[in-house]
């Protein structure tokens, strides 16, 4: 309606051990292929708490925790931006895979 405001929306930053990706590929059973910040491309999953919670497709950008074994090649997805957020992780500095 009009005169609303957008409701107030908080950026989640990620932390030391966390990276940006983009979601290229669902691999089916809760499983993607992520291109993440670093270069590396994860097989990253949701776990089981934030199943409910989120609804991943190819294109989106999400954050990955990678894990402590295979942390190269495996990793969980932790949270998923909106296209908004895009671009206020640019301004801040934070590098966003294409």
């Amino acid at each position: 309606m009009k005169g609303e405001e957008e409701p107030i929306h908080e950026l989640r930053i990620p932390k030391d051990n966390e990276l940006v990706g983009i979601v290229t590929k669902a691999l089916g059973a809760s499983n993607f292929s992520v291109i993440c910040s670093d270069g590396n491309e994860r097989v990253c999953s949701i776990p089981s708490k934030l199943k409910h919670i989120f609804w991943i497709k190819e294109g989106d950008l999400v954050l990955v925790k990678p894990w402590v074994a295979s942390g190269d090649k495996r990793g969980d997805i932790i949270w998923r931006y909106s296209l908004k957020d895009k671009e206020a992780l640019k301004e801040r500095g934070i590098k966003v895979p294409e």
